[in-house]
């Protein structure tokens, strides 16, 4: 019998687990080698041929392996932030706040004409006062779908979409290692879901600007903070604005290594967002909603107070952070103990 006979047959563009964990061992059996016997040990694991990122003349590849997890997240960082559909998605982020503040100002110069000095309440009518209030009350808008669809299209896309284009067993292939892969993947979402939250606190700051004036800030506890104050509760909100949208990412990565269509990913995640904020609108069922995750979106108003409600932010956070443990692990589970068939 013929060793081509005895050879098991294998599925074109397979890559079976098995395969991903043999050569991640040899890769790091080899690195390992490199690093206690030196040199000579590197140019005989790694071979003459890994020229021009092999072995190095003074003590084997440390730089090319410590460098590698932070190269592979830059080039995903680039193509995410190059894709002219997320700079799309970026750019209508960005135009609600001006939107949002044209009309504020036309209202504003309306009630004026017309003698009245009322009419607008709570927080529209301290954004009409005061240009950096047009920042929460943007991140109060959008905060509720369009910022999670833009966070679910770039997570649900990260796994999903390489295995629809039949990429993804060449990414592994690399090797880049399922594990190191899956981190890379969540860490351009997050980062994402932060420049999501950035892109429209900034435009909506460069819009108040321009728009209201400026000075202290009265705050929903009715306190009057000074504009460097103001700023800095910006800045706390849009961190946590960011968090929460990580968690989201979380939620669609673990639905992004279920399906091999990009979309289904997506779909399945902005359902989950929709049907967590009908649930909240439900009064019967609010001893439900502490374990939604939409229901602690909004709980950045915490530094509107004074002082702030670090509390309420405090426990959105664990809440943020117990969803992206839980649906990381998840997609890990998933993500390296399935066979890569695209």
């Amino acid at each position: 019998m013929s060793t081509a006979e005895t050879r098991p047959r294998r599925t074109p563009g397979l890559v079976p687990v098995s395969e991903t964990l043999r050569t991640a061992d040899r890769d790091s059996t080899e690195f390992a080698a490199a690093v206690t016997e030196g040199p000579a040990v590197a140019e005989a694991s790694t071979g003459a041929g890994a020229a021009g990122g092999g072995a190095r003349g003074d003590g084997g590849p440390l730089p090319r392996r410590a460098g590698a997890f932070w190269r592979l997240l830059g080039s995903e960082l680039g193509l995410t932030f190059r894709r002219p559909r997320n700079l799309v998605m970026l750019a209508v982020l960005a135009s609600v706040p001006i939107i949002l503040g044209v009309a504020l100002r036309l209202v504003a110069d309306g009630m004026g004409d017309d003698g009245r000095g009322g009419g607008m309440g709570g927080l529209i009518e301290s954004v009409a006062g005061n240009s950096l209030m047009l920042a929460f009350a943007s991140l109060s808008f959008l905060v509720v779908l369009l910022m999670p669809v833009a966070v679910s299209v770039v997570a649900g896309d990260a796994i999903a979409g390489e295995a629809g284009a039949g990429t993804l067993r060449y990414l592994l292939a690399a090797p880049a290692g399922r594990t190191r892969l899956l981190a890379v993947k969540y860490l351009n979402a997050v980062v994402f879901s932060f420049a999501v939250a950035a892109v429209v606190a900034v435009s909506a700051l460069l819009t108040g600007l321009a728009l209201f004036p400026v000075g202290p800030v009265t705050l929903l506890s009715g306190t009057t903070v000074s504009v460097a104050d103001g700023l800095l509760r910006i800045l706390v909100s849009v961190g946590y604005v960011g968090a929460g949208m990580a968690a989201l990412a979380a939620v669609a990565l673990a639905l992004s290594t279920f399906t091999e269509v990009s979309i289904g990913a997506i779909a399945g995640t902005v359902v989950i967002v929709i049907v967590s904020q009908v649930l909240r609108a439900v009064p019967q069922l609010e001893a439900v909603s502490q374990y939604l995750l939409p229901t602690w979106w909004p709980r950045f108003d915490g530094a509107l107070r004074d002082p702030i409600d670090v509390g309420a932010m405090r426990d959105g956070l664990v809440a943020f952070g117990a969803y992206i443990v839980l649906f990381g692990s998840v997609a890990w589970a998933r993500f390296t103990g399935k066979d890569i068939t695209s």
